[in-house]
């Protein structure tokens, strides 16, 4: 089996690491019949491509920024960010295979038998955020007007502009691609207009408490997607350094998505490796890890330079609030 871990001892660069990876598990799946990592080649190959021309990045990115001037303008006492990440490998890969355990496990469990290849193959295409923005905002405790309530009012702030975002986009060469999750609740700050394209974590709050507005983006110049996610401060702290955190929510979800006593082994090849994939990865000593321009004391102590670890930054901009 073709896996990750062992392309990151010999000091490659990401890219190197991407082309050999996805070059090895192509033939390997090619003499093997493996249409799933067909697809997986496939998903490695789109963000390589994505981290070698960036040129689409750009105009992406300036075409965003447009939405930025618009806060700065209409909103001067908030303050707020606006930032670009490109997904990791590592998270990548995690995340590509964690869809096919999870996925196959569920289908399992519920009908106890194995899902058709064609159901995991569509599972795996779902990915749209190897590209995604993030704009958080804040209301100063300086500019709240007398008996205000900071936390209502960031709200209201927070849903005005998702209200406004898929048109603003869209006349700028974006289309807000309909939401596939299934909501509970609806915000009646959300406008009905928009309300098809937003996952409203927000209204529905993830298990582990996470909060945000989701929405995805096909960009008509470059032809991929992106994601654009709001939130308060308050909301984006939970999910950063709080229990959301990335690191602390796929400990939680470590269980129920490698449940190998539940699928036995050699019965599904695709979970075997989906699985071996995510164990090896989940007990990586990143001390011992060779990656150009990554380095690491311990599993806590990184220096990450080049979006092995973290997401790489696309843009960052940043908006101070003036006094009301």
């Amino acid at each position: 089996m073709v896996k990750l871990n062992d392309y990151l001892y010999e000091g490659h660069t990401v890219l190197e690491i991407l082309h050999n990876y996805s070059r090895d598990l192509k033939n390997s799946a090619l003499s093997s019949h493996n249409q799933i990592d067909i697809a997986h080649c496939n998903f490695l190959i789109e963000l390589s491509q994505i981290l070698e021309h960036n040129e689409f990045l750009t105009s992406e990115s300036q075409r965003i920024q447009d939405f930025y001037i618009y806060m700065s303008q209409k909103y001067p006492f908030l303050s707020f960010n606006l930032k670009g990440r490109i997904k990791s490998l590592l998270r990548a890969e995690k995340k590509f295979n964690g869809y096919i355990v999870q996925f196959i496990y569920d289908y399992y469990k519920q009908n106890g038998e194995y899902p058709p290849l064609s159901a995991i193959k569509a599972k795996v295409h779902n990915f749209k955020d190897l590209i995604a923005y993030r704009i958080v905002i804040s209301l100063p405790v300086s500019n709240l007007e007398p008996g205000e309530n900071q936390a209502e009012s960031e709200l209201h702030y927070l849903y005005e502009l998702a209200n406004v975002l898929p048109e603003f986009l869209e006349q700028r060469g974006f289309t807000a691609e309909l939401a596939s999750l299934k909501q509970e609740k609806v915000s009646p700050l959300l406008s009905p207009a928009v309300r098809p394209y937003y996952r409203d974590y927000i209204a529905n709050p993830r298990s582990s408490g996470y909060r945000s507005l989701h929405i995805t983006f096909y960009d008509n110049i470059s032809r991929g997607f992106t994601e654009l996610q709001l939130r308060t401060k308050d909301m984006d702290d939970f999910a950063e350094i709080g229990t959301a955190n990335h690191y602390f929510y796929e400990k939680k979800q470590e269980n129920p998505l490698v449940q190998r006593n539940t699928i036995p082994v050699g019965e599904c090849i695709y979970f075997d490796e989906a699985y071996n994939r995510i164990i090896e990865l989940r007990n990586l000593d990143f001390s011992k890890v060779k990656v150009d321009m990554f380095n690491a004391v311990d599993n806590t102590k990184l220096n990450d330079g080049c979006g092995f670890y973290k997401g790489r930054l696309i843009l960052p901009y940043e908006h101070l609030a003036r006094p009301k």
